[in-house]
């Protein structure tokens, strides 16, 4: 499995390309103002881009999603709890002092259990409300073994843990998602969050400030 990460000014959001490296089979996660480093990275690699698959619906989440769907021409996944908040988007920017156009629509919602599958990996989408209504988290890996990377939008950080006082979120929440979902991984487990480096599952579990009891 190979990952490459892009982020850019103003809010440094992390996108990222997740690919087979067997097959180049490819799917892009949450494309925002980085999305031309993400299309330039498929196309330099010659990916076979299968899907857009989005952590939440918070906008600079979603701001290169039109772009991705035009180079691409594929499917946008997201869970359907965070809907009002992708339709809403533009308005969701205006709060922050931003123009964005809205995205174009979304064209398949993550059921339970929704498995999604690209080469020779496979995407288990794991809901963990709390940062948004609908957020989750994309645990990665191969589809003939248990190790997983961890794809978690802005659920859980570096030292920290996402938001919970914007519309929709719910610390209580977040935190239970936190520790049943994710820390149910082995400590060993990569975490690529939507802002800032990647950590580790045992990194958090053991010196995560809002983490650690």
């Amino acid at each position: 499995m190979n990952v490459v990460t892009a982020a850019t000014p103003p809010l440094f959001k992390n996108g990222f390309v997740v690919s087979c490296e067997h097959t180049a089979e490819a799917v892009l996660i949450d494309p925002g103002d980085e999305v031309d480093e993400l299309i330039a990275v498929a196309r330099v690699q010659a990916l076979a881009v299968r899907a857009i698959l989005l952590t939440h619906a918070h906008f600079d989440h979603v701001t290169g999603v039109e772009r991705a769907k035009r180079a691409f021409g594929v499917d946008i996944w997201l869970h359907p709890a965070d809907r009002p908040l992708y339709d809403a988007a533009p308005a969701q920017a205006e709060l922050f002092g931003f123009r964005i156009d809205p995205p174009p629509p979304v064209d398949v919602f993550y059921q339970p259990d929704t498995r999604f599958r690209f080469g020779r990996l496979i995407a288990d989408v794991l809901a963990t409300p709390g940062h948004s209504p609908g957020g989750v988290c994309l645990a990665i890996g191969p589809s003939d073994s248990d190790a997983r990377e961890l794809f978690v939008g802005d659920t859980l950080f570096a030292g920290s843990i996402g938001r919970t006082d914007l519309p929709g979120g719910n610390l209580d929440v977040l935190l239970r998602s936190i520790r049943e979902v994710l820390f149910a991984f082995p400590d060993e487990t990569p975490i690529h969050p939507g802002h800032g480096p990647s950590t580790t599952i045992g990194a958090e579990r053991r010196s995560n400030p809002f983490l650690v009891q």
